[in-house]
Formats: C-alpha cells, structure tokens, sequence
C-alpha cells in the first residue's frame, strides 16, 4: 500500500465511469470557488518569502496525498502560505511538515523523515493526508463560508477512500468540527450529541451501509504554536498516530529512541 507524487495507481475495484482519486485530485487543483483564497494563494506566490525567492510557487489548490487504498487518513486544516502553498503538497516544506513526517517515519508509515518538495521521492504506506481547506488562508484562518464550500471535496475524497479506509487522525479542533459533516456525506453516520474535540479523544462512526465502521482520533495539530510550547511533543503525536495505525491494522515499527 504505497505510493508516489509520480507514480499513483488506483484499485480496478471503482465502477466503470467512476470518479477516482486521481480525477478527484485534478478537479481540485482547477478550483476557483472562493476568491479570498484565490486572492492570497496567489499573492503569496507572486511576492514569496525572501528564503524560497528562487522557487516557483506552486499557487493552487493543494490536493490529498497518499495511496487510494490507505487504511488511515489525516485531516488538517488548510495548507501554509509558505508551505504547501509554495510546494503543492499537503505538510511539505514548513516546519509543521518536519514535524509530522518525522513521526511517520519514526512509526514506518512514511519513507523518510522529511519533505521538502514534490519530487523528494517521499512515500507513504497506508496512510493518506488531507484537509477540509485546500488553499492557503490569509493568517491560517479560513472562514467557516470558506470551509464549507471546500467540503464537497473532503466529502468525495473521504467516499472513494472508504473501501479501506478504518481510521482518521484529526489534527486540531478547526478539522474536527469540518470533518464530521463530510464524514456524513462520505457515508458514515455522526453520533448526536457530536463527539467532542480533544487530544487523545476517541470516537467510532458506523457506516450507513453496515460496512466497516471509522475510527477517528484526536490530536493537536502540528502547528509551531504547539510544537513549540511542548503542547504538541513528539511522543504525543506518534502515540495517536501509532494507536490509529495500529487500530486499522497497519504495521508499526518503532525507530525512534
């Protein structure tokens, strides 16, 4: 269960005439919809940070990224003005990035410990990041108009995942709030009262269907205001990651010390 930004293959078990993920993701990157997000994406491109003057920003939409057949996903909040914004994808080139790849890799779901670019050669086993926002938001802060256009596209990314999908790893409370409804749309139903935010939280979303049913987990995101402060250490992290790893049945190994 792995993949690579330019190798992706998709599971022949999708209807003839079925969206796939690759679709899905290219739908993504032409969105326009809303022109706040429009308007500072690429701003930001066009005037950069003075460290990256030299790159070429990638100015769009950042899509998911990640095998079709993962058994967790991650869900953020949007992508960074600097970040995925500049690298085109998701937790690449910023320090939230550095943060979240290196406990991947320290739990063997992901094939090294950065991400620098989208040609890095950086893989990930059986785990697919995403967010409820795909462009980049003036001061991290999208507005709750902005997350909900943007939901139709968690919503069908979350469906075509859920053949396998058995696990979320929810990063913070912005992405808790905006994945329940999605999860909704992709075919799972939402305990009333909603289950509440928390690092550590736990909750089990039956399908719709009486298929398999999702477990999400909750975790502060890895923002430099955590990580910085201690908020967020790393064990915290890999200990949630680990237990959604492990709950959906994926491998975990343990190379940190």
């Amino acid at each position: 269960m792995t993949t690579s930004e330019s190798d992706r293959s998709y599971p022949a078990r999708q209807a003839p005439g079925a969206e796939t993920l690759a679709e899905l993701d290219a739908r993504v990157i032409d969105c326009r919809a809303c022109p706040r997000l429009v308007q500072w994406r690429e701003e930001a491109a066009r005037t950069k940070r003075r460290a990256y003057a030299d790159w070429e920003y990638w100015g769009r939409p950042v899509p998911g990224f990640g095998p079709p057949d993962a058994r967790v996903a991650i869900v953020g909040l949007a992508p960074a003005a600097h970040g995925g914004n500049r690298t085109g994808r998701m937790f690449t080139g910023d320090r939230a990035g550095d943060f979240l790849y290196a406990a991947l890799y320290d739990l063997g779901l992901a094939s090294q410990p950065t991400a620098t670019h989208r040609g890095d050669g950086l893989e990930l086993y059986g785990v697919r990041i995403t967010s409820p926002v795909h462009c980049a938001p003036p001061a991290n802060r999208p507005t709750p108009e902005e997350r909900d256009t943007c939901r139709s596209w968690l919503a069908r990314e979350l469906r075509l995942l859920r053949p396998t999908l058995r696990t979320a790893v929810v990063l913070g409370s912005f992405g808790w709030q905006a994945v329940m409804p999605a999860l909704e749309a992709g075919g799972w139903a939402v305990p009333r009262p909603r289950p509440v935010f928390g690092h550590g939280a736990r909750a089990t979303l039956r399908a719709a269907d009486d298929g398999p049913p999702l477990t999400l987990f909750g975790c502060y995101h890895v923002s430099q205001q955590n990580t910085f402060t201690g908020r967020l250490t790393p064990a915290m992290l890999r200990e949630v990651l680990g237990a959604a790893a492990e709950a959906a049945g994926l491998p975990v190994s343990g190379r940190h010390s």
